[in-house]
């Protein structure tokens, strides 16, 4: 006793609903991506700025000069000049003296000598044993003057002032 028509469901009628403003949405939601987009460009060019602003700010470089045996001989001499407090440190505008550092490039430039013996121009050649020359008595002459200085210093303080000696 069911009735067929119960037992048969009919399907409700799809309904097609038809967006006009899809074409809207879709050019809003372009315009949103492009200015993330642009922004995240922006935050990744402010970050190297930044990183890049840690230190001192760097002056724009100009056209690096052509590769050549006096350019190496000369950026060893220059660093050997800073590193002895002959020449201000470009970056800090500061003189200070690094021993260490010099000798390091005096040695490097010693080692070029020992290494290029034979290869070298006439021109070369007596460059770069003058360049050690002069390297090697400022390197001293700035030695002498550390050990000098740390001597009249020791020397003029008092016996008040200097440390107790303690005998075991």
């Amino acid at each position: 006793m069911t009735d067929e028509s119960a037992e048969k469901k009919i399907p409700p009628e799809k309904k097609i609903i038809v967006d006009e403003d899809w074409k809207s949405r879709v050019e809003a939601e372009r315009e949103a991506d492009q200015e993330a987009k642009a922004a995240a460009e922006r935050a990744a060019v402010e970050s190297e700025g930044a990183t890049a602003g840690a230190g001192a700010e760097l002056p724009p470089s100009g056209p690096m000069p052509d590769a050549s045996f006096e350019m190496l001989l000369t950026t060893l001499a220059a660093e050997s000049m800073v590193a002895l407090g002959q020449v201000a440190n470009p970056i800090t505008g500061e003189a200070n003296v690094n021993l260490d550092q010099a000798k390091y490039f005096i040695d490097t430039l010693q080692i070029l000598r020992e290494k290029t013996t034979g290869n070298l121009t006439e021109q070369e050649a007596s460059a770069l044993q003058m360049l050690l020359g002069q390297l090697q008595m400022a390197f001293v002459s700035v030695k002498n003057q550390g050990s000098a200085t740390s001597a009249a210093t020791a020397d003029s303080q008092t016996a008040e002032d200097k440390p107790p000696i303690i005998q075991t």
